[in-house]
């Protein structure tokens, strides 16, 4: 399974120098959101069985395997070109995304990591000019900043889903992702005025669980 922490995904906003033009605070801060989503994905994922990933914790709920080939197509449709074509691919079906996907963990995630990889490509790539034009989602117009929070907002709701579709459907201890019940006063404590406050959100977790055997 690739992870965000293997070396080609090592480029990020975290490690590039701060710009001076104001103009890019908010595509460094969309990408740095972007990267903590991942990491929380990540992070859950790793504490899954191949056969926990699959699971569905009722029927008719989705597995964590079906919301990632969700997101991988979606993500694809959304960000490939996406200054000059629109956003709902025609080669998209996005009813199949939400089939059983073959029980094969190292497709999906190919499949999910090249979805991923046209979304930080495609923020990475934005300067002053394309920041300004004129995008288009299913023929509605979108500003470049609309169609971003739109992306990250969809993000946001199925990152939620995969963490609790995780806890439910896994056998065994689970590691907190963020702050464990009764730990805020000494989290604090210990990360105050540091990126360590938001580490749920960033490479800093120092306490990720390993991969399941």
């Amino acid at each position: 399974m690739t992870s965000f922490d293997d070396p080609e995904r090592q480029t990020s906003a975290d490690t590039r120098p701060p710009h001076s033009d104001p103009g890019r605070l908010w595509t460094d801060a969309a990408l740095k959101t972007v990267q903590g989503y991942r990491h929380l994905i990540d992070d859950a994922l790793r504490q899954l069985t191949d056969t926990e990933v699959f699971t569905r914790p009722v029927p008719h709920v989705n597995s964590v395997a079906v919301i990632l080939n969700h997101l991988a197509g979606n993500l694809r449709s959304r960000w490939t070109d996406f200054l000059t074509t629109d956003g709902e691919k025609p080669d998209r079906h996005r009813d199949q995304e939400f089939q059983e996907p073959v029980r094969d963990r190292t497709r999906l995630m190919e499949s999910f990591d090249s979805g991923w990889r046209c979304l930080e490509t495609a923020i990475r790539s934005l300067d002053d000019a394309a920041v300004t034009q004129t995008v288009r989602i299913r023929g509605e117009p979108h500003t470049v900043p609309d169609a971003v929070l739109r992306s990250l907002t969809h993000i946001a709701w199925h990152v939620g889903q995969i963490l609790m579709i995780a806890r439910m459907v896994h056998q065994g201890e689970w590691k907190w992702l963020t702050i464990a019940p009764g730990a805020s006063q000494n989290h604090n404590a210990r990360t105050w005025g540091t990126s360590e406050a938001r580490a749920a959100l960033t490479s800093q977790r120092k306490d990720s669980a390993s991969p399941p055997s």
